[in-house]
C-alpha cells in the first residue's frame, strides 16, 4: 500500500518501510508523528483519490533526523560591468521513516 502526501509545499509517494527527507518539521528525534494531508492512497490496481484529501487516510512517521542538504552555490555576474556576486545556502531537512499507511 502506498499514499501521496503534501508536506512543506511538496507531494511525496511513500509506502512503509521506506525512509524519506522532507521540508523541516518542528520535532524531536524519535518522536511519532501523523501526517492527515494524504491527496491519493492505492494498493495494486486500486487508486483512492481525494478531492483534494482522502477522508480519514493518515500517514504514521517517525522522526529518524534533523539535518541540513549539501551547500548550493549561486553565483551572479553581470560581464562587462565589474560585478559578481557569490551566495551560499544549506536547506534544512527533516528524515522520516515511514511506519503505516492507514486508509
Amino acid at each position: 500500500m502506498y499514499a501521496l502526501i503534501k508536506t512543506g509545499g511538496k507531494q511525496y509517494k511513500v509506502a512503509a518501510g521506506e525512509k524519506i527527507k522532507v521540508e523541516q518539521i518542528a520535532a524531536d528525534v524519535g518522536q511519532e508523528i501523523t501526517i492527515d494531508q494524504v491527496l491519493a492512497v492505492g494498493a495494486g490496481a486500486d487508486l483512492k483519490v481525494g478531492t483534494p484529501l482522502v477522508a480519514g487516510a493518515t500517514v504514521v512517521a517517525t522522526v529518524v533526523a534533523q539535518g541540513r542538504h549539501d551547500k548550493v552555490r549561486i553565483f551572479k555576474m553581470r560581464r562587462r560591468k565589474h560585478y559578481q556576486k557569490r551566495q551560499g545556502h544549506r536547506q534544512a531537512f527533516t528524515e522520516l521513516q515511514i511506519s503505516a499507511v492507514n486508509a
